[in-house]
């Protein structure tokens, strides 16, 4: 079974859609990650990258309702399928055992199982 590990942009694409939950959208997953990281998001990039993660199966997309804010437009809603669930808690847990022994993880100590 070949695994397909998720890059760092799509760990934080994926973290922020599920923090988000029935609210994530573009606009807002990019504030997440902007406020968050402190690192610029580009909305291109978020979609480009939103677009390589359903393609993989690992979130669902759909054009939520217009709304006056957005002069009506619809958002692009973003869902995390439990196959993307399971990419990020892979990817998560592959960092928190690689970081076993560093120095900036000194209060790690203890190996996943």
């Amino acid at each position: 079974m070949i695994q397909i590990m998720l890059g760092e942009f799509e760990y934080l694409l994926i973290t922020a859609a599920a923090r988000l939950g029935d609210d994530a959208y573009g606009a807002a997953m990019r504030e997440e990650i902007e406020s968050t990281t402190g690192r610029r998001c580009s909305i291109g990039a978020l979609y480009t990258t939103v677009d390589r993660l359903e393609s993989k199966g690992f979130v669902e997309t759909w054009m939520g309702e217009a709304t006056a804010q957005r002069g009506g437009r619809a958002k692009r809603m973003v869902r995390v399928t439990p196959k993307g669930v399971t990419a990020a808690k892979d990817f998560y847990e592959a960092v928190i055992r690689l970081s076993i022994g560093v120095s900036w993880a000194e209060n790690r100590t203890q190996r996943l199982a």
